[in-house]
């Protein structure tokens, strides 16, 4: 069992939580993700970890209830457990195994849209532990939906934007972005866009015009979390990648974000499920037990 140490309500429908969980706490990296289980029969969720204390052996996450699961999840108090908390999952972050020298070298600019921020800031927080400082813009709905404000700004430099413009920037991230570069004149050597399908498309489209090299972390349908059931099929450039081995991050420039997302869409339905068994033969692997791939 993997205890709750704190469980509290970050803004409108968006939960944090630090769990003890020692083992993944010691290894964890930027980038990576957990998947936790409420209970013997719950469902596995697949949630990027915001935050982690090596000494004090402790696994920040955030997320915001999408289904039963996490609805189930998010009532969850201090003191209570969760059955399974698996992780560290995935690659870590790219920049992590860079030489420090050249690292320095580079300027980062990393877009979060809305629960993004969370899987954002352990990233920012490396590099500024390292000496080197990242531009950083946090987009929301509105002021109400803006998430670890003081925590982001206290690692680099902040842009907050807001879709009906109640706080800070008012616009999408990607007017955020322009103005950094078109109005600003700042330069960057590596975009981190994190956030909804639809606003890592965009920035990326943007991004791709600019000339600024994107990297996305995709978080789509996962299962197991080792490869083998196929939900988390990507195609980037000409390959086909697994979210959950593979990434989650991966070149911008090269991920097919409308085929990600209409996938997103279609295995919410059995006959989705069925269809993409059909359409994908033997890459989709199958073994999951939800999506009919293994029967």
């Amino acid at each position: 069992m993997y205890k709750i140490l704190k469980a509290e309500k970050l803004a409108e429908n968006i939960y944090l939580m630090d769990v003890e969980a020692p083992r993944i706490a010691k290894s964890a990296k930027p980038g990576q993700f957990i998947i936790a289980k409420i209970d013997e029969k719950g469902e596995r969720i697949p949630l990027t970890i915001c935050d982690y204390d090596k000494e004090a052996g402790t696994i920040t996450i955030v997320f915001q209830p999408v289904g039963a699961s996490t609805e189930k999840m998010c009532r969850l108090q201090a003191g209570d457990s969760f059955r399974d908390f698996t992780g560290p999952l995935g690659q870590p972050s790219e920049f992590v195994h860079e030489d420090l020298d050249e690292l320095k070298k580079k300027k980062y600019l990393f877009v979060a849209g809305g629960v993004g921020t969370a899987p954002v800031y352990p990233q920012v927080k490396w590099l500024h532990e390292r000496g080197i400082e990242a531009d950083v813009i946090i987009g929301a709905k509105s002021k109400s939906f803006v998430i670890l404000e003081k925590e982001m700004s206290e690692v680099g430099n902040l842009t907050v934007a807001t879709d009906d413009g109640s706080y800070g920037f008012k616009g999408m991230v990607t007017g955020a972005i322009e103005d950094l570069v078109k109005n600003q004149g700042k330069h960057y050597d590596v975009c981190v866009a994190i956030g909804p399908m639809i606003m890592m498309k965009f920035v990326c489209k943007l991004t791709k015009e600019l000339g600024i090299p994107t990297i996305v972390s995709l978080n789509p349908v996962m299962v197991d979390g080792t490869g083998m059931c196929g939900a988390c099929r990507v195609v980037v450039g000409d390959e086909v990648k697994f979210a959950c081995v593979d990434g989650p991050e991966f070149d911008g420039h090269l991920v097919d974000f409308d085929g990600a997302m209409q996938r997103q869409r279609m295995y919410k339905t059995e006959e989705g499920k069925a269809l993409l068994k059909l359409q994908e033969g033997d890459t989709h692997h199958g073994g999951c037990g939800n999506c009919g791939g293994d029967e």
